[in-house]
């Protein structure tokens, strides 16, 4: 089976799509999933993402499809539906199990504060992280926490202060998947969801 994974992120340029999908698929290889097995889908804004994902759920072509978007914000509710259904007003389509919805919590910019070495390692020696705050628990940091922390810390830095899209999945490709998992439980069910449904290497 085959999962087609539709992310929030990349937009209407071929070249940020490319970076998008790219960014995610290495990810994914280092968290031992088979690259073959997935299909990144860059889904551009938010609510385009999830149209794309629910057009491709109701097609239904027998493989696994996965919505992948930011929380933005504290989770609501007892579920990632539940969520969606709260803060974006998203119905889950039927005969679409719970596990087919997924969420980054409380945005993509947590799982790269998870691994400060591939932060440092991709800008270089100007790179501050004593500006981003030193946290085990990253899915509990506000976006704004998160986005400031990052653009302090890379504010010197010869490629340039971070900013959404324009790093981000180049630094995405050269995270620890094992760290990002240990830090944001949910970024692990993702993972864990993946695996159960046949896309782990061999």
């Amino acid at each position: 089976m085959k999962a087609k994974i539709h992310v929030e992120g990349g937009g209407n340029r071929r070249e940020a799509n490319a970076r998008c999908r790219e960014g995610f698929r290495e990810f994914f290889h280092r968290a031992g999933l088979d690259p073959r097995s997935l299909r990144v889908i860059p889904g551009g804004a938010r609510t385009e993402t999830y149209k794309s994902f629910r057009d491709d759920v109701e097609t239904g072509h027998g493989d696994f499809v996965v919505l992948l978007v930011d929380s933005e914000g504290p989770l609501h509710g007892t579920s990632v539906w539940e969520h969606l259904r709260a803060t974006d007003g998203w119905t889950r389509p039927d005969h679409c199990p719970e596990d087919h919805a997924h969420l980054m919590v409380q945005c993509m910019e947590a799982w790269l504060v998870a691994d400060r070495e591939a932060l440092a390692t991709f800008y270089g020696p100007e790179f501050s992280p004593g500006a981003i705050p030193k946290r085990t628990d990253v899915e509990d940091m506000p976006v704004s926490d998160l986005q400031r922390g990052l653009r302090q810390a890379t504010r010197r830095c010869r490629k340039g202060s971070y900013s959404k899209g324009k790093h981000s999945f180049e630094v995405l490709a050269k995270l620890d998947s094992q760290k990002v998992m240990a830090a944001a439980p949910y970024a692990r069910r993702l993972i864990e969801t993946l695996r159960r449904h046949g896309t782990a290497r061999t």
